[in-house]
């Protein structure tokens, strides 16, 4: 009997053991970079709060603001203001803002744009695969992508109207357009 458990222990550990070597060597050789600044920016297709799909490669030759937030993040909502004044300056501009939800109810998303009145598109990444893809762990994370798709400006972190602002005029400044 106690050699038979002895067996059952060590074939245990030998499974825990193969599983832990996979999943290091899996996690050494992912092909899944998470994007940077100079990159091209992953492509995703989402369905927005006014149930249209928004696939970001059909905004290739604008500026896109794209910005991941949660209604449980204080700077979140300290930003949106911000983001939905330069939204309403810019949107004729060859300029387009989409705010990507971070996995929250359709219901909690619609009552806070109703509450902030924003107009501009508010993407539902329901199981988060664009955050993860993105690689974004702090919140707010915002990426300026330029009109050939290129990512110019990565900022973790709330931002005011001034930087959006600037921000955005450098990349359609560099861009010629």
């Amino acid at each position: 009997m106690g050699k038979n458990k002895r067996w059952v222990q060590l074939a245990i550990f030998t499974v825990v053991i193969v599983i832990g070597a996979l999943t290091l060597i899996n996690n050494l050789y992912a092909t899944d970079k998470k994007p940077v600044e100079g990159s091209k920016a992953p492509d995703f297709t989402l369905v927005g709060l006014d149930g249209k799909q928004h696939q970001l490669s059909e905004y290739k030759g604008k500026t896109v603001m794209v910005n991941f937030w949660g209604t449980f993040c204080p700077p979140c909502k300290d930003e949106m203001p911000a983001i939905q004044h330069q939204y309403d300056k810019l949107n004729k501009q060859n300029a387009e803002f989409l705010a990507l939800n971070l996995g929250e109810s359709k219901i909690t998303v619609q009552s806070f744009v109703d509450q902030y009145k924003i107009n501009f598109p508010i993407l539902l990444d329901d199981k988060e695969e664009v955050r993860k893809r993105y690689g974004v762990m702090q919140y707010p994370t915002t990426f300026f992508i330029d009109p050939e798709g290129k990512i110019a400006k990565i900022r973790i972190g709330e931002m005011d109207e001034a930087f959006i602002e600037q921000t955005m005029a450098s990349i359609q400044g560099a861009s010629g357009k």
